[in-house]
């Protein structure tokens, strides 16, 4: 999808003060919808320019992303990839397809930012935040525990983590 066209949308819901019915677009548009995605809801903006979307609800259950009211004030790619985030959370905590574990949830969920492989519709990220976001996956890696059965599991996708993060310029 043209990104562009994309940004003329969000800015329309934008004027309108319609940001829940923006960040819906999105999730129709880049197909990023989950049975378990019980809807939008807002949280506080941060302080210092940060960005910060959360994934809410007990395991198990219907969960409600909460997005800041500035949150197309961001590059899109950047939005996206936030959204597609925490729609990958919301797939994590359903009971069909639960991932127990917090750290197993967010490397995966910082995996996909990086390489795509659930929601391939999403744009890839800057050097910038290539980096940013691959360290964040190891350090849930690290939090996994020395030689533990997840770090195991996901040693070749850690690999393909430092990899793309030394590779970056």
């Amino acid at each position: 999808m043209n990104l562009e066209q994309v940004n003329l949308h969000l800015n329309a819901y934008k004027e309108s003060d319609q940001i829940l019915d923006a960040a819906k677009y999105l999730i129709r548009n880049f197909d990023l919808e989950h049975e378990n995605f019980a809807g939008f809801g807002f949280r506080e903006e941060l302080k210092n320019d940060g960005l910060l979307l959360t994934a809410e609800g007990e395991i198990g259950e219907k969960q409600v992303v909460k997005i800041p009211r500035n949150l197309f004030d961001f590059d899109i790619k950047l939005v996206l990839n936030m959204v597609a985030h925490e729609m990958l959370h919301v797939r994590q905590k359903d009971p069909n397809s639960l991932v127990e574990d917090k750290n197993e949830r967010e490397f995966q969920a910082y995996y996909e930012m990086l390489f795509h492989k659930v929601f391939p519709q999403i744009p890839e990220l800057s050097p910038f935040y290539i980096k940013q976001f691959g360290e964040k996956a190891l350090e849930y890696y690290r939090r996994m525990g020395e030689g533990s059965d997840l770090q195991q599991k996901y040693a070749e996708q850690k690999k393909e983590v430092e990899d793309l993060i030394t590779s970056q310029p």
